[in-house]
């Protein structure tokens, strides 16, 4: 493999991310190098979401322009991974663009199918996913292992930071999710392996760790939960910063709000997924809590740390839900006051219970509309909460240069404009030296809006 160019796209979740970083870096180690223009690659990979109809869709219309490609180049070796190569398997590999399929419990394997495929000529076609629901073979878990251990899973989009994964899979089977189903069980990572991999990324220059799980908030190894963990981390030597996501509402424990409140290298920061505001819809997802128990949940994090951060998923248009549940979610936004919410229309997942169970009864045009307000009331409420930063001092991690690096050069001594991030997770933008990427900083803020703030060194 050694001077192939390798393109690789990802969608999804930073559960994805982490993958796309650990094959990105295992085929470099093979001698490959990362090509940004999709059109020069000789190995073109894409890290796939099957979370919701639009992230598959997306690939479909890729693998169309790579049929294209490949008529002037068919050479070109194209392999889907992830969690939709889980879910359509076979399928996938009818389209005749696709050479490799590989479910997510099986990239470690994606160098050695390369290599197989390349002593072929490319024109093998090559298939490898676990059963749904079955558990995986403890061989595989520690490949897995493995894997994680010697791959480099920093973001080299973003100086200094990395992700860590500390959970594998989710039991929970919400009725509306494929998760269980493309990734398998809930596995915890044992700590020492995950303390193991922290350090090596602090020696290496990582500043900021964010340690990933479906359900993060119930990390559990040998009696040892979260909590335990985010302490451990933050005590890596170079380690200035640690987060986490995703958390589940249910079983939430109060010792991880306490070790935040008593720990400032922890990031008071958290994504609890309500999706609904309705307990009818609640119990049709089966979130297994109510609205009642999620907003107790929202006055333990605030009353144990003030000023703690929160932010949220919604879907609107669940099968059954009337004006009136909708309202109530409407309301539970209205409550909480929450940094800011993803909201999502329902899309129905093959092979997930309310896909199987219940009818798809709420319209597009309901969906867009409801779509709509959410996001109006949340950025009405986050352009008013943000409002309370204005002229005040802030530290940021410098991620590096914003969307708009151009932005008021003439102004600032011909400086870009850089984009960072509180520890809470408010982005903030302002004109700085590139070199300053990785770094923390202070940052006055001069001017808010409902997503970011602006400001100045």
């Amino acid at each position: 493999m050694n001077t192939m160019k390798i393109h690789i796209k990802n969608f999804g979740c930073q559960m994805n991310k982490l993958d796309a970083a650990l094959v990105t870096s295992a085929l470099k180690q093979k001698g490959c190098t990362l090509e940004d223009s999709l059109t020069n690659a000789d190995i073109i990979l894409f890290n796939t979401c099957s979370v919701r109809e639009h992230a598959e869709e997306r690939v479909f219309a890729n693998l169309g322009h790579i049929k294209h490609l490949q008529k002037k180049r068919p050479e070109i070796i194209t392999i889907v991974f992830g969690c939709m190569a889980q879910r359509l398997g076979d399928k996938l590999l009818e389209h005749p663009a696709v050479n490799l399929v590989v479910g997510p419990s099986q990239i470690p394997q994606i160098p050695a199918l390369i290599e197989d495929l390349l002593d072929k000529h490319g024109d093998a076609k090559v298939i490898v996913t676990e059963k749904v629901r079955q558990k995986l073979p403890d061989d595989t878990s520690d490949m897995l292992e493995k894997f994680e251990q010697i791959h480099d899973s920093d973001d080299k989009n973003i100086k200094c930071q990395a992700f860590v994964r500390a959970m594998r899979g989710c039991n929970k089977f919400c009725t509306y999710c494929i998760v269980p189903y493309v990734r398998g069980p809930e596995v915890s990572r044992p700590i020492d392996a995950i303390l193991s991999q922290v350090k090596h990324l602090a020696e290496q220059g990582t500043k900021q760790i964010t340690l990933l799980g479906q359900t993060i908030n119930r990390y559990n190894y040998q009696n040892q939960n979260l909590a335990v963990l985010l302490e451990k981390v933050s005590q890596v030597i170079g380690i200035e910063q640690v987060k986490f996501i995703t958390s589940h509402p249910a079983e939430f424990s109060d010792d991880i709000f306490h070790a935040i409140a008593n720990n400032n290298k922890i990031s008071p920061y958290l994504h609890v997924p309500a999706q609904s505001g309705s307990d009818t819809i609640l119990k049709a997802m089966n979130r297994n809590y109510t609205v009642g128990k999620y907003l107790e949940l929202v006055d333990r994090a605030r009353n144990i740390v003030p000023g703690i951060a929160i932010s949220s998923d919604f879907i609107v248009g669940f099968p059954g839900e009337t004006d009136e549940d909708f309202q109530k979610t409407a309301d539970l936004i209205k409550k909480v006051r929450f940094k800011n919410s993803f909201i999502f229309k329902y899309s129905p997942r093959p092979g997930t219970k309310s896909q199987e169970k219940l009818q798809d009864t709420v319209t597009e045009e309901v969906k867009k509309q409801r779509n709509a307000e959410l996001l109006d009331i949340q950025n009405a409420i986050s352009q008013e909460d943000n409002a309370k930063f204005l002229n005040t001092t802030v530290r940021v991690m410098v991620e590096g240069l914003s969307k708009k690096p151009h932005v008021n050069r003439a102004e600032n001594n011909d400086l870009p404009q850089l984009v960072g991030r509180t520890s809470s997770d408010y982005i903030v933008v302002f004109n700085g030296s590139e070199s300053l990427a990785g770094d923390f900083v202070d940052v006055k803020i001069i001017k808010t809006a409902s997503l970011t703030l602006f400001g100045q060194l």
